[in-house]
């Protein structure tokens, strides 16, 4: 037999009815929720307190107070104990190496001085033979002149002699022997004083590279900067004879090829040459002025028509 249909039973309430319990349902509610929250509260804060005290009664009564020494580092406005520096020498060395060093913008690894038509030639073919030439080139060759111009050229600076100085950056010019050597020393003698001028200018700079009428090369320009910002002599030549060597030894390293420690090994082996040359520049007059190192000029007269070229010297 089919069941009969189910009839939906609906039981009505008066209203007033209705809202007195929901009102009461409410306010239940409101009261439980107020004392869950005030009894968390009590647990929770209670107990926090009393670690509190505890923690700082213990930390006051095991807790010893020290007192700990911390070494400040000094400016170069100061003097540097660790080295003996003061501020002068410390400026000093800072613009030498910034000057000399390879990433100073003058261009200087774009010349060889030769060097590459010594390697064509066969005169340069590995570490020993390198050595012979760069020994030659600094003590009797164009690194003795360099170091010469660089110390006349400062002292002229230095003494404020316009005239002397005019004269020695005439005869530097025309001490070089080839075309591409004259390039080499007076682009980069340009492009040290321009940088000088824009980043590392000094009073009195201005005046003295206006008193010399034509460009000065490179050892001249270096020999004025350096006097012009009172950086001491001495070891202004020996940043440069060695920036010089540096320079050599890298265009080589390309040419031959050779790797970084060898290089480094003829540089060691040139140490010695390197004093001995800027202790004899310090005082040599400008009549002692003299190359003794032919094959060296014929190789920078050659290289200017060397059929294959990495350098501009």
């Amino acid at each position: 037999m089919p069941m009969p249909p189910m009839r939906m039973v609906t039981t009505t309430m008066p209203i007033t009815t209705m809202r007195i319990i929901m009102i009461t349902i409410t306010m239940a509610t409101i009261t439980m929720i107020m004392v869950t929250t005030t009894t968390i509260i009590t647990t929770m804060t209670m107990p926090r307190m009393t670690m509190a005290t505890i923690i700082t009664t213990t930390s006051i009564a095991t807790i010893p107070t020290t007192t700990t020494a911390t070494r400040m580092l000094m400016t170069t406005n100061e003097l540097v104990a660790a080295g003996g520096l003061d501020k002068g020498e410390a400026a000093a060395l800072y613009r030498l190496m910034t000057w000399l060093s390879p990433a100073f913008p003058v261009g200087g690894f774009s010349y060889s001085s030769g060097i590459e038509w010594a390697v064509e030639a066969g005169d340069i073919v590995d570490t020993a033979t390198l050595a012979d030439w760069l020994d030659a080139m600094l003590g009797d060759g164009s690194g003795f002149c360099d170091a010469t111009f660089l110390v006349h050229a400062y002292r002229a600076a230095e003494a404020d002699e316009k005239t002397a100085l005019n004269e020695i950056a005439e005869l530097a010019a025309a001490f070089v022997p080839s075309r591409e050597r004259q390039l080499e020393t007076s682009s980069q003698g340009r492009a040290f004083i321009d940088i000088a001028r824009a980043a590392w200018d000094a009073d009195g700079l201005d005046v003295m590279v206006s008193a010399c009428r034509g460009p000065l090369v490179y050892p001249v320009a270096v020999g004025v900067v350096a006097a012009m910002h009172g950086v001491p002599l001495a070891p202004t030549l020996h940043a440069f004879l060695h920036a010089l060597v540096s320079n050599w030894i890298s265009a080589a390293s390309r040419l031959i090829p050779l790797g970084q420690t060898d290089s480094q090994r003829v540089l060691v082996r040139l140490e010695a040459a390197v004093a001995s040359t800027a202790n004899r520049a310090l005082n040599a007059t400008l009549d002692d002025l003299g190359s003794a190192t032919f094959r060296a000029d014929l190789a920078s007269l050659r290289h200017e028509t060397q059929y294959t070229r990495l350098f501009r010297s």
